[in-house]
């Protein structure tokens, strides 16, 4: 065999080999990329009363139980007799009433660092009763419940929030203060609204108006929602137990 030959011979080895440390070097770098952190869940599901789903952000669906996980991102449905109680991690909880759809648009509590703190809700349809904890108690402003006629701002407080158009409610937001404080705000303007008060938005284009007595907001979750929420009271009102007739 001409000396050529082997050269061409030799320098095709070594270009194999040359190739094959190169495909070494890459999966090696490839196992070493750390993979991406998981989030932590935002809170879980501790009571469920009738039929409770939840989109997730990627499109997909799961049917929520006692101890289910809720995540940023998910929009929490419950049936037209459901009832449903999500505990955050923070302390915070809501409570749904049926024919509600909450997404919960943003959740960042560590404990360690407050300066990193929000929570935001979008209440779409229906309705629900809060209770604020960790975040709202040291960062108010960085929590807030989005609806289609006004913001909610948190001032540490115990309230429920219902779309109206059903039951016999005007069409527009209404809420019930029952501890505490919280601030509507709309492009048409704001108003505070303080424990026993009722408010009421008609729309983006009217601003929040303190309304003489409850024009009907209902909220009667099952005894064992009620007892449950009373465990973790806030304010100075002895219980969180908001039921309206």
């Amino acid at each position: 065999m001409s000396r050529r030959r082997l050269t061409a011979i030799e320098r095709s080895g070594t270009g194999l080999r040359a190739l094959a440390a190169l495909a070494s070097v890459l999966a090696l770098g490839i196992l070493s990329v750390p993979a991406p952190a998981i989030a932590a869940p935002a809170g879980e599901i501790t009571h469920v009363s009738g039929a409770v789903m939840a989109q997730k952000a990627n499109g997909q669906s799961k049917i929520l139980t006692v101890k289910s996980s809720v995540d940023e991102g998910d929009v929490l449905a419950t049936s037209d007799n459901a009832y449903a109680r999500v505990k955050f991690t923070d302390g915070s909880e809501a409570v749904l009433r049926p024919a509600t759809q909450v997404k919960i648009d943003q959740f960042n509590f560590e404990e360690q660092k407050p300066q990193s703190d929000g929570m935001v809700l979008s209440l779409l349809k229906g309705g629900m009763r809060a209770v604020t904890g960790l975040l709202g108690k040291r960062n108010p402003a960085a929590v807030r419940v989005a609806t289609p006629s006004a913001t909610i701002g948190i001032r540490g407080t115990t309230f429920t929030a219902q779309i109206g158009g059903i039951g016999g409610l005007p069409p527009g937001l209404h809420v019930q203060v029952v501890d505490g404080t919280i601030h509507l705000s709309n492009p048409a303007g704001s108003q505070n609204f303080s424990a026993g008060q009722f408010g009421f938005v008609p729309s983006l284009k009217q601003p929040p108006v303190i309304v003489p007595a409850n024009p009907g907001i209902q909220f009667t979750p099952p005894p064992s929602f009620n007892s449950a929420v009373q465990g973790n009271t806030l304010g100075k009102s002895g219980s969180a137990d908001c039921e309206v007739r």
